[in-house]
């Protein structure tokens, strides 16, 4: 088990989002398990944090993504305040473009 906050979270999907093999298998995977929305949620929010990482003003960043500024405002203090995840992530795929 994993404790997320205050709950402990079975980790069973996590270990197995670590056993995809490649982007295609994580694509339908997430395809499977989420709807057309939390997908675009998602996907969304990462877009948005990649753009905060590359220091982009917000009010581009809503014209560019169609984000809400508090969509913007909340991944912003994620990206601040939260556990360093995006951060880390975001570094190893600079490192593999580079």
């Amino acid at each position: 088990m994993v404790k997320i906050g205050k709950k402990e979270k079975n980790g069973q999907l996590y270990k197995a989002i670590l056993q995809l093999k490649d982007e295609q298998e994580c694509y339908d995977f997430f395809q499977d398990l989420c709807t057309v929305s939390e997908l675009r949620s998602m996907e969304q929010r990462f877009e948005v944090a990649s753009l905060l990482d590359d220091e982009m003003k917000y009010n581009d960043i809503l014209e560019r993504t169609g984000a809400s500024s508090a969509t913007i405002s909340r991944v912003n203090r994620s990206l601040s305040y939260g556990t360093g995840a995006y951060a880390k992530l975001f570094a190893r795929l600079k490192g593999r473009r580079e």
